[in-house]
């Protein structure tokens, strides 16, 4: 059901917008649009330009937010506006010298990585970096050269070269290690190295020992700045642990504010008046408003304004659905879908009853039914999962249709209809399975209830042309439900009558479907075809033959629901075979289990798929559109 909507227009001075939104939109659902845009004129109105006075303040709340655990379980304390940012800023200013003490570790940090990122590849390297640093006679380099390069390296330089290169480590890309060179020969065979493009690692003249014991004592300080650092971090967590419930109070306080004060944005404010009057504008059910009226009569700030002509203002109403507990959770497939216009039918009971009675028939257990009923059940208690609520939902329908069946967890017992084996003979036909005649039936009915639909969808837009001509209008029921009677009549033996309403009922809504896009033009007082007769009349032909295909397919589509009903029976027996139940033999219970989990799962998954399906593309194609917006109150946006 969708709540039926008023428009609320409140208006007051300037100064006292925050008075309106704290006391009245803060308590009431109400979907605000952009003022401005109600206006025929904006000639007489302008917009708020003052800068959200709280975002800096809201920025610091939610890096403080980050640090609360568990903020959900805060107890929330009413203060002002003014008590809160004091208090957030306080806060903040007794984390600051912890905050930076942790900085400066993780700087601190940084740097020994760097150092130790240097020092590593040369960990090999017998020789204290004090006595290389102490040499006279002798100029070092450390760094790396390409591997590449250094497999040529003897062909690279010269045999007689004044240079010993140490290699202390070999990758797939780079070989490390350092060159020493007699210090009047240096700048010659430093050419030599950048020839083969040797790459320099500097070495901070801080480290003096063996490159292995340096890089041992980086990782040993940095154990300490580590320890060091989680120490000042449980600082922090015990300031805002014990102010917990004062800060995340300040926290909403401080989002509840700037929210309100965003409310601006969509306010219009007159111009060139002695006083400056804001207005506001939105939507709210009918009920809630007349409840706002009632209380904004008594106060001199706020003029409230309520029209339930919604067809009267420029913006269109949202959509709220109100339903009653036992199909809500159906509302999710509606929501995929898109949610239903104002003026559009709401589908989801009737997505309730066709998607539970057709999952039933697809998939029914008795036994199996039950396990989707007490897990649906139980997920749903738990979880408030709407898809559980579902599950639950079309279990009951496999346990109706499980009994009919006859089967419980492939036990089969004495039933009234056997999907394997439940036979009718029809003319033309000859033996055909019950099911898929009751299938073709059932979705006959559907169809014909969908086209009723549509009708009354048409009826409340008040497009009578839709209501009339076309595939799924009055035209198009009478042609459907025509060739239904005609199919019945023949294979009931009635051949007379059912001849008679094929000659009748069949030419006079197919010529209507034909005209049907210049007769909704004479409705609407239009020009009858705005092409070429020629091109209408094969546009239309076409039209119409592929209206003739889609009823066909449409009605086909449906018999899945009786292939899907055998199939399940056929693997069920399947399962009790492999567990050698056949012929009254002792069944194997762990195959039994194994079988029904397997099946579950597996089938109950392609089945919950194929009647979405179903409703999707065979139902709600043909009444449905989906186009409406959700109705988003400021309340819950805020929240």
């Amino acid at each position: 059901m969708i709540e039926k909507m008023s428009f609320v227009t409140l208006a007051g001075p300037k100064t006292e917008i925050d008075h309106l939104v704290n006391d009245y939109l803060s308590k009431h659902d109400i979907h605000l649009e952009n003022a401005l845009t109600e206006f025929s004129s904006s000639d007489q109105f302008t917009t708020f330009t003052e800068e959200n006075p709280f975002k800096a303040a809201l920025n610091k709340s939610h890096e403080l937010m980050q640090l609360v655990k568990d903020p959900e379980k805060a107890k929330i304390e009413q203060m002002t506006v003014k008590d809160a940012e004091k208090f957030l800023y306080k806060i903040d200013d007794s984390l600051a010298d912890v905050k930076d003490s942790i900085s400066d570790l993780n700087s601190n940090i940084e740097k020994l990585d760097v150092d130790y990122s240097r020092l590593a590849p040369f960990k090999t390297l017998n020789y204290t970096l004090k006595r290389i640093n102490d040499m006279e006679f002798f100029k070092y380099r450390f760094g790396k050269i390409p591997r590449s390069n250094f497999d040529k390296f003897e062909s690279y330089l010269d045999p007689d070269i004044n240079a010993i290169f140490i290699s202390t480590l070999t990758e797939s890309e780079y070989v490390y290690g350092v060159f020493f060179a007699p210090i009047d020969y240096f700048e010659e065979v430093e050419k030599d190295f950048k020839n083969i493009r040797f790459d320099e690692i500097d070495i901070p003249k801080k480290y003096k020992g063996f490159p292995n014991e340096e890089c041992l004592e980086i990782a040993k300080q940095k154990v300490e700045i580590e320890e060091n650092i989680k120490t000042k971090e449980t600082e922090i967590n015990q300031i805002i642990e014990k102010n917990k419930n004062r800060l995340v109070s300040a926290i909403k306080r401080i989002e509840t504010a700037y929210s309100n004060f965003d409310v601006r944005k969509l306010a219009a404010v007159t111009k060139d008046s002695g006083v400056t009057f804001q207005v506001l504008c939105g939507w709210m059910t009918t009920k809630e408003a007349k409840k706002l009226q009632k209380e904004t009569d008594n106060d001199v700030n706020v003029v409230c304004i309520v029209s339930n002509d919604v067809e009267n203002h420029k913006t269109i109403p949202p959509t709220k659905l109100k339903n009653i507990r036992l199909i809500k959770p159906f509302e999710m497939f509606v929501r995929m879908y898109g949610l239903p216009a104002y003026n559009e039918f709401d589908p989801t009971w009737f997505l309730t009853i066709t998607y539970a009675f057709i999952f039933g028939i697809m998939f029914g257990d008795l036994g199996q039914g039950l396990c989707l009923v007490i897990g649906g059940a139980i997920l749903y208690k738990v979880k408030k999962m709407d898809l559980a609520g579902i599950v639950c939902a079309a279990g009951v329908f496999s346990c109706i249709f499980g009994a009919l069946f006859g089967s419980f967890f492939g036990y089969e017992f004495e039933s009234l209809i056997s999907p394997l084996n439940s036979m009718i003979t029809l003319p033309f036909l000859g033996s055909i399975n019950i099911v898929l005649v009751a299938a073709f039936l059932f979705g006959s009915f559907v169809i014909l209830t969908t086209m009723i639909l549509n009708i009354i969808n048409a009826i409340k837009q008040k497009n009578l042309g839709k209501a009339l001509f076309g595939p799924n209008a009055v035209t198009g029921f009478v042609f459907y439900a025509s060739i239904i009677a005609v199919i019945i009549l023949y294979m009931t033996g009635n051949t007379l009558p059912g001849t008679i309403v094929m000659v009748v009922m069949f030419v006079v809504p197919l010529i209507l479907i034909f005209l049907a896009e210049p007769l909704k033009n004479i409705l609407q007082k239009k020009k009858p075809i705005d092409e070429s007769p020629g091109i209408f009349a094969a546009t239309a032909f076409f039209e119409v033959f592929d209206y003739l295909i889609t009823y066909l397919s449409n009605a086909l589509s449906f018999l899945r629901i009786g292939v899907f009903a055998i199939s399940h029976a056929a693997m069920m027996q399947v399962v009790m075979t492999l567990a050698g139940a056949e012929n009254g033999g002792s069944a194997n219970i762990a195959v039994v289990i194994v079988g029904n989990i397997i099946v579950l799962a597996m089938e109950g998954l392609v089945v919950g798929i194929q009647v979405l399906r179903l409703e999707y593309y065979e139902i709600f194609g043909r009444f449905y559109e989906g186009s409406g917006r959700e109705f988003v109150p400021y309340r819950k946006r805020n929240k």
